[in-house]
């Protein structure tokens, strides 16, 4: 998804209007994403759920537009690793300004909603637990020093990552979905498990829901990937059809995993497959054929439907999995480029399968590494002075209580006076609905 891959003599309409209205795909998958992180925890946290979500959307813009554009996509100003900072507040760019055949600030909001869902994302790893106002501070820091460089490094002009390693990553593999699933796992070290983990059901109080939600993340992910060949083409369309595919056999790869290890699929594991085949095409749908992208969908499908147990055993509070799915399947196809890339879609390096040697491989695990070390490592950091000067959980009553009507003075269900005092309502889980996030 960078500008110079694009080669144009002047703004193309076509290309334009595709651009247009993937950008507005991409912005659908938050809300989109919301609905998928709401219907998955308890009915006392849905509204907190939501709102952020939505509230990303709000901060991620503003840093975006004031800084965060121009430490992404400006001319490299340190050895690869982030913009220079010529076009603060986006200044320098009019609507005349062109990336490649479209209007550089069409292209800057098309970058600007990938930003807004990475961010959102990160929430699902610390749901029920977080201070709403200490979400409010970390979001633009995140944005500005974690993001925004390593979406220098792999699509920006100069990025080491892309013009000095040579890895691939065409929608966000590593930018977006490790970034977002290495920062996961470091906030919910930060902020600690929800009182009960491991004890008590904390089972998804509305599959509806989840499933809507993932039918729109699903819908908006084409736009997410088929936009990012920044044109209306042939590219574009194989990026697309490599997603749905990929999201089809990854929904299938997870089902099959259910049936055999605990005798029936579920909807909640068919919503599950689809965003793991989805996560892990992000970085292959533009360098990898079908058969290829079919293979990373399943591929994910299967192995993420295990990785989201991984928290029980290692100890770790990842409350909606985005480990276990997002940086889990963002590694599966970041590195399995290493071996399905072919030519006709690179329009060069070639993968292991396709004869092009252990070389691609090898450059794919080092921009995971890193990219996974600096999240990682940064968001601790960004966690850690968060919590020291603020805090960045809600009280035990808070937690326990429910931070709808303890932040929010709000409440999903019980549409009683909450703000006079009453109390909310408890609504109970079935014994019998299955529970991916408490113990096995």
């Amino acid at each position: 998804m960078t500008p110079v891959t694009v080669a144009a003599a002047g703004l193309d309409t076509g290309d334009t209007a595709w651009l247009l209205a993937a950008t507005a795909l991409v912005l659908l998958m938050t809300p989109g994403l919301a609905l998928f992180y709401g219907g998955m925890v308890r009915t006392k946290s849905v509204l907190n759920m939501l709102m952020m979500s939505f509230v990303s959307i709000a901060l991620v813009t503003v840093v975006w537009l004031v800084v965060g554009y121009s430490v992404a996509f400006g001319d490299d100003a340190f050895g690869g690793l982030v913009g220079n900072l010529h076009h603060l507040g986006m200044a320098d760019i009019g609507p005349g300004a062109l990336t490649g055949s479209v209007p550089t600030l069409l292209f800057s909001t098309f970058q600007l909603t990938f930003a807004i869902v990475t961010a959102a994302l990160i929430s699902g790893a610390v749901a029920d637990r977080t201070k709403f106002a200490a979400w409010l501070v970390f979001v633009p820091v995140w944005t500005l020093l974690v993001y925004a460089p390593v979406a220098h490094w792999v699509w920006g002009p100069g990025g080491w990552i892309k013009d000095s390693l040579g890895a691939l990553d065409f929608a966000g593999g590593l930018v977006v979905e490790i970034a977002s699933g290495a920062s996961g796992l470091a906030l919910a070290l930060v902020v600690g498990p929800r009182i009960g983990f491991k004890k008590d059901a904390m089972r998804p109080h509305s599959l509806p829901m989840v499933m809507l939600g993932a039918g729109l993340l699903w819908f908006g992910w084409l736009g997410f990937n088929g936009g990012s060949a920044l044109g209306a083409n042939g590219l574009a369309a194989a990026s697309m059809l490599n997603t749905l595919v990929a999201s089809c056999t990854g929904l299938l790869g997870w089902l099959f995993v259910e049936q055999k290890r605990d005798g029936h699929p579920t909807t909640f594991g068919a919503a599950s497959g689809a965003v793991a085949g989805l996560v892990a095409i992000t970085p292959a749908c533009g360098t990898v054929g079908i058969l290829g992208g079919a293979a990373v969908g399943l591929t994910a499908g299967i192995v993420c439907s295990y990785a989201v147990a991984w928290k029980f055993r290692l100890d770790y509070d990842d409350s909606l999995d985005v480990v276990g799915v997002h940086f889990v399947g963002g590694i599966i196809g970041t590195l399995l480029i290493g071996l399905f890339a072919t030519a006709t879609m690179t329009g060069g390096p070639e993968g292991l399968l396709y004869g092009g040697g252990l070389g691609q491989l090898a450059r794919q695990a080092v921009a995971v590494l890193a990219v996974a070390a600096y999240t990682f490592l940064m968001t601790y950091g960004i966690g850690k002075a968060i919590d020291r000067f603020m805090g960045l959980r809600a009280s035990a009553d808070e937690e326990l209580t429910g931070l709808d009507q303890t932040l929010h003075a709000e409440s999903a269900y019980d549409h009683g006076a909450l703000g006079h005092g009453a109390p909310q309502a408890v609504v109970r889980p079935s014994p019998l609905s299955k529970d991916r996030n408490s113990a096995p």
